[in-house]
């Protein structure tokens, strides 16, 4: 299962510049990222090296962070594959909250970064039907 970095911030000019430069400075890749805006605030998602020590210099220079746990599927870069992945959870009665994407370096594949109610059943289902998941 992988875990999902939450940093709630400002929404304001340099912000996001902020954020990467931490993670740079603590040698840590950011493999995925969504972000989501308000007016005032703003939820920045990603997937990245060491969740854990993410938090920790995050924390430490004051923004509010959450580790949450996503699915990750491998897909092929093909036509329909998104739609196929969604029908199976559909047929599952699964609902899916949130998706971004990231890329599988090793195999050149895009990997499907999910959020839903149940994860633990997300991945039994998704696994049952073949789909690739990863951690």
């Amino acid at each position: 299962m992988l875990k999902q970095l939450s940093i709630y911030a400002e929404n304001r000019k340099g912000t996001f510049k902020h954020v990467t430069g931490i993670l740079e400075e603590e040698n840590i890749n950011i493999l995925g990222s969504v972000t989501n805006d308000s007016a005032e605030y703003g939820i920045i998602r990603m997937v990245v090296s060491a969740p854990d020590k993410a938090v920790t210099a995050l924390e430490k220079a004051d923004y509010l962070c959450k580790l949450t746990d996503v699915v990750g599927v491998e897909m092929a870069d093909e036509v329909g594959n998104l739609h196929h992945l969604l029908m199976a959870l559909s047929e599952s009665n699964i609902n899916v909250d949130y998706v971004y994407l990231s890329f599988n370096r090793d195999s050149n594949k895009p990997i499907l970064i999910f959020h839903a109610d149940d994860i633990r059943a997300v991945e039994a289902c998704l696994a049952g039907k073949g789909f690739t998941v990863v951690s």
